[in-house]
């Protein structure tokens, strides 16, 4: 099969928003081999790119992911379980790459949210979507089983009882719905979504890198361990967090009442 061309976009704004477009909208945005591994580039690159403060995937043509490219891997998947299995190590080695990066992550979706698509979607810190989008697990409906996520992910989102109630019904929750639920932080009408962006971002791109990076992974930390460890580890950051660059330029801007100048240090 030719490779196909920009299957993933990626662009960086002057205020530090990185938008990475999923870009196959003839087929949803379905994931494909090719995407995936051109995903888990982009990620890579906005991870060490120091231009970017916040990253927000989202679909071309009005959708954000179908899951797997069917077309292309349902004789693998069915027929050939390394082939299976591979597909399942590498959506979930991309996408934990998105929820440990040490910048936040928003899952921006309009239309379809499911399956692989779902699972990228919760591996985001953040998720904001039109009113009207469609978004939940969904492989059951194909008795097919997610590997990327759902299991570890959707549990400490919305509880085990409503987990249940998405993976083993395949049902789709709109926008709407999503935020009543603790899936999504907000949505808006689909016209108004690039506005909605700008405002979500724009309280996490003016804070200090540096401190963004510790908190978030502290916080990532903070449902895998007993009471005692997680004491320990918040102890250990706020070492770690006071004695920064940052730290010294936050205290010294409140008290000269000016706007800090961050470094990331």
């Amino acid at each position: 099969m030719e490779p196909e061309k920009d299957v993933i976009q990626y662009e960086v704004a002057d205020n530090g928003i990185c938008t990475i477009w999923l870009n196959r909208p003839h087929v949803k945005n379905c994931v494909s081999p090719q995407l995936l591994r051109d995903l888990e580039t982009a990620v890579d690159k906005a991870a060490e790119d120091n231009a970017v403060l916040a990253v927000v995937f989202r679909g071309r043509g009005n959708t954000f992911c179908a899951g797997a490219d069917l077309g292309q891997l349902v004789g693998p998947v069915l027929h050939e379980t390394s082939t299976s299995l591979q597909l399942a190590i590498d959506s979930a080695r991309t996408y934990d790459k998105i929820y440990n990066m040490k910048k936040p992550t928003i899952a921006c979706v309009e239309g379809y949210a499911v399956a692989g698509g779902f699972e990228l979607f919760i591996s985001c810190d953040f998720g904001i979507a039109a009113d009207d989008a469609k978004i939940g697990d969904f492989h059951i409906r194909r008795a097919l089983f997610g590997g990327a996520g759902p299991i570890y992910r959707l549990p400490r989102y919305i509880g085990m009882r409503k987990s249940k109630e998405l993976m083993l019904t395949g049902k789709l929750l709109s926008g709407k719905e999503c935020v009543e639920w603790g899936l999504c932080n907000a949505s808006a009408p689909s016209d108004q979504l690039e506005q909605l962006i700008q405002d979500f971002c724009a309280p996490l791109i003016d804070k200090s890198p540096f401190c963004m990076w510790m908190t978030k992974m502290a916080v990532n930390r903070g449902m895998d361990a007993d009471t005692n460890s997680l004491i320990t580890l918040e102890t250990m950051t706020c070492n770690v967090v006071h004695h920064s660059a940052d730290a010294k330029e936050g205290v010294a801007a409140f008290l000269e009442k000016r706007q800090p100048v961050w470094t990331g240090k």
